[in-house]
């Protein structure tokens, strides 16, 4: 059985984390994706946050599987043309330098077409045309610009940036769907063309339900599902709002039994109107689903706190696998708050092949996420990142180089 991008070729301009992210997850789906680095040094993340000294550290080889590594100094001018010869060769590049780089290499978008006009370009940005399309960008700028940190975090307190990488790794998701978006226009119209995705268009893209609450704010001076209802105050924008839902399903984090000592034993709880009175029967206040101070949603909105408070009680008396094996019976919405911990431990996402492991020859066996995306014609195994310029010689032969050109290169210090 092929796999689903089988015969495209990816030259892979890619470091840190969002690019690698988009080019990995092509990887995962067929795609041979060429990751160009420089020589000695490489991918500035094969050294950072090291655990193992001189060994490619977790950062670098938990985002750059199924891939193959060249080194090719594009400054040198015989480097350069092994460069041409691969754009020649690929079908998408995809870069997530500095603004303007490419074109400082020498690579405008002008030029990659007259090298192939099939050539899909494709970037990642910190910010899209406009006052701070030249800034640089990372993980935590992202999420502040693209509204995540503004509405993250309880209302008594800061901006929280998410444990979630929205900003890199949700950014090199959404440019993946635009790479196979502009595949598949290319198969009508022969025609290569940019593709850009920018962090702060990503996050914000992650935050619309936060824009819709605007709108709504702005309307009616009011929002009823946060906390801040009845008694808070509303400004002008959207406060952060805890832990509460936003979706019009009223949930909470509440503790568990052990939570004095486990600050993971933590269940998040959802006040689903049509389970209601299971939820009643469940926690012993079975009077509140006839009560008319409760029996509806919208009177129970301004009683929220003292609900979840009601529903804490009971939820304290059980481990968060305990509560969630009695609520699931009743169709309770509700989930436990899983620590890194026990998510690397969880045999049902080893099984899905969501977590994996996988050996390495210099770092032996680690843990890494799997493909996120299953495709029951295009099972996904992932298999180890690369060692620096493991690939180079391959990949030289392939684009029809000879032992003795590729020695001359190396010599010459192309490669």
């Amino acid at each position: 059985m092929g796999k689903a991008l089988d015969g495209v070729r990816i030259l892979d301009f890619t470091h840190v984390q969002s690019g690698p992210t988009c080019t990995q997850l092509l990887a995962w789906f067929g795609a041979d994706v060429i990751k160009v680095e420089r020589a000695g040094a490489g991918d500035i993340t094969r050294e950072q946050l090291r655990d193992i000294p001189d060994v490619d550290s977790l950062y670098f080889t938990m985002l750059n599987h199924n891939k193959r590594s060249v080194t090719i100094d594009t400054k040198n001018p015989e480097g350069k043309l092994v460069l041409e010869a691969l754009i020649q060769k690929c079908d998408v590049l995809v870069e997530n330098f500095a603004p303007g780089a490419l074109d400082r290499m020498g690579f405008t978008w002008e030029r990659i077409q007259e090298l192939n006009p099939k050539m899909i370009v494709a970037s990642v940005k910190g910010f899209g045309p406009g006052p701070y399309e030249d800034c640089k960008v990372y993980e935590n700028v992202a999420q502040c610009a693209g509204g995540a940190a503004s509405t993250t975090g309880f209302d008594d307190g800061p901006p929280v940036v998410s444990g979630a990488q929205i900003g890199d790794s949700g950014t090199g998701l959404h440019l993946a769907l635009g790479i196979v978006t502009a595949l598949y226009q290319r198969t009508m119209t022969g025609r290569g063309q940019k593709v850009l995705a920018a962090m702060q268009d990503g996050v914000l893209n992650l935050c619309r339900v936060k824009l819709r609450d605007q709108q709504r704010l702005e309307r009616t001076g009011v929002m009823k599902e946060y906390p801040q209802y009845p008694n808070g105050t509303f400004g002008e924008a959207v406060p952060r709002a805890g832990n509460a839902s936003g979706g019009g399903q009223p949930g909470w984090i509440l503790k568990c039994k052990g939570w004095e000592a486990d600050p993971n034993a933590y269940i998040y709880f959802i006040t689903q109107a049509p389970v209601w009175a299971k939820i009643c029967n469940v926690i012993g206040k079975e009077e509140w689903a006839t009560d008319p101070d409760y029996a509806t949603p919208a009177a129970r909105l301004p009683r929220l706190k003292e609900i979840f408070a009601e529903v804490e009680r009971w939820t304290m008396s059980k481990t968060k696998f305990e509560a969630m094996e009695i609520l699931n019976k009743y169709d309770i919405p509700c989930g436990p708050i899983l620590s890194m911990k026990e998510i690397a431990e969880d045999p049902s996402l080893r099984k899905t092949g969501t977590i994996v492991e996988v050996d390495h020859p210099t770092r032996g066996k680690y843990l890494t996420v799997g493909n996120p995306i299953k495709l029951s014609d295009s099972p996904t195994e992932v298999t180890r990142s690369p060692l620096l310029g493991e690939h180079t010689d391959e990949v030289m032969a392939e684009l029809g180089y000879s032992l003795e050109q590729i020695s001359a290169l190396r010599v010459a210090g192309a490669i």
